[in-house]
C-alpha cells in the first residue's frame, strides 16, 4: 500500500527517538553516591535495627507460641483466634478507644486553646510560652506519680478540697469510668507540644486577612472560625494523627496509677497494658506480638481513614501576606 507523501496532504511519518544511552558512571557519580548512602545510613540502620527488623520478628512471632524461653512453636493463626475471643481484648480495646475518644478532642482544644493564649501580643508573652510548655516536658512517669499524691482518697489535695466544701472524700481511681477520665485529664498537660505546632501555625497565617475581617464587621468569634481554624487544618490533620497514635498506645499513666493490674475492674485495662501483661507477666510473646500486630493494623487503618477524611476539611491553601 503507498505510503502519502506530505506533498498531497499525508502525514509524513514519525521518527523513531533515538535510545538513550545511558552515560557510565564516572568516579565522581560514584564518590557522591557513597557520600549520600553515608550520610543518610543513621536513618537507614535506624529504620532497619528499630522499625523494619521489629516488625518482621513480631509477625514471624505471632504466628508461635513463645515464652522466650524455650525454642517457638509453630501454630499458624491460632494466636489471632484466640485473640479475638478473648473477652480481656474486648475490655481493653473499649477502654482504649474510650479512652481516646475523649483524650485526641479534648487534647487538640486544649491545645488549641494554649496557642491562642501563646499568640497573644504582650511584652510578657516569652514568660507566658515557657510556663505553658514546661509541664509537657516533665517525663510521663513522674508526672504519673505526682498524680498519684493529688488524687489519694486520704491527704490528696482534691480530698483536702471535698473536705474544705464540706463534702465527703471520693476515691477518683476507685470507680472505672472517674479512673480514665483522671488520666485523661492528667494527660493535658502535655498539651505543650501540640500547642507549639498550633502556634507555628497561627504565626503563618497573614495578618491581612484579619484587618480585612475587621473592615468587613467580623468580631474575633467569627474570625476564629472563618479565618483562623480553616488554615489551621493541617495542624490540626497532623496532631489528630499523632493524637491518635498516641492514644492507642497509652501505657505508663495508667501503669503507675494502679501498679499495672488494670484496677478498678480492668477499668484502666488498655490494650498495650494487656500486651504488656502477657508478654511479661503471662510469658506469652507470641500472643503479645498478635497484638502488637493488630494494633499496628488498626492504627494505620485509622490513620489511613483520617487522612482520606482530610480531603473535606484540610486547607492548604494560604494566601501570602
Amino acid at each position: 500500500m503507498p505510503t502519502a507523501s506530505p506533498e498531497a496532504g499525508g502525514e509524513a511519518p514519525r521518527a523513531r527517538p533515538a535510545a538513550r544511552s545511558r552515560r557510565p558512571w564516572s568516579a565522581r557519580d560514584k564518590r557522591n553516591l557513597r557520600l549520600g548512602l553515608l550520610f543518610i545510613s543513621p536513618w537507614l540502620i535506624g529504620v532497619t535495627v528499630f522499625v523494619a527488623y521489629p516488625l518482621v520478628y513480631s509477625i514471624i512471632i505471632s504466628l508461635t507460641r513463645y515464652s522466650g524461653m524455650l525454642a517457638p512453636i509453630f501454630v499458624g493463626f491460632g494466636n489471632y483466634v484466640t485473640l479475638f475471643t478473648d473477652p480481656l481484648i474486648k475490655t481493653s480495646s473499649f477502654n482504649t478507644l474510650f479512652y481516646a475518644g475523649l483524650a485526641v478532642p479534648i487534647g487538640l482544644v486544649v491545645a488549641i486553646l494554649l496557642a491562642l493564649a501563646m499568640n497573644r501580643n504582650v511584652r510578657e508573652v516569652a514568660v507566658y510560652r515557657t510556663a505553658l510548655y514546661i509541664p509537657s516536658l516533665v517525663p510521663a512517669f513522674a508526672l504519673s506519680f505526682i498524680f498519684v499524691v493529688f488524687v489519694n482518697p486520704q491527704f490528696g489535695l482534691f480530698s483536702l478540697l471535698n473536705n474544705a466544701l464540706g463534702r465527703e472524700s471520693v476515691n477518683l481511681l476507685g470507680e472505672p469510668i472517674s479512673a480514665k477520665i483522671v488520666i485523661v485529664l492528667m494527660l493535658q498537660l502535655g498539651a505543650g507540644n501540640a500547642a507549639l505546632i498550633f502556634l507555628a501555625g497561627l504565626n503563618n497565617i497573614p495578618k491581612t486577612l484579619y484587618e480585612a475581617a475587621r473592615v468587613d464587621g467580623a468580631g474575633p468569634l467569627r474570625q476564629f472560625w472563618s479565618i483562623t481554624l480553616p488554615l489551621l487544618s493541617p495542624a490540626i490533620l497532623f496532631n489528630l494523627i499523632t493524637g491518635i497514635s498516641g492514644a492507642l498506645q497509652v501505657f505508663t499513666e495508667a501503669y503507675v496509677l494502679t501498679n499495672g493490674t488494670g484496677a478498678p475492674d480492668n477499668g484502666t485495662l488498655f490494650y498495650m497494658m494487656y500486651l504488656y501483661q502477657n508478654a511479661f507477666r503471662y510469658a506469652s510473646l507470641g500472643y503479645a506480638s498478635a497484638m502488637a500486630v493488630v494494633l499496628f493494623i488498626v492504627g494505620m487503618l485509622l490513620a489511613g481513614l483520617v487522612y482520606w477524611l482530610s480531603r473535606r476539611f484540610v486547607n492548604y491553601d494560604t494566601a501570602s501576606g
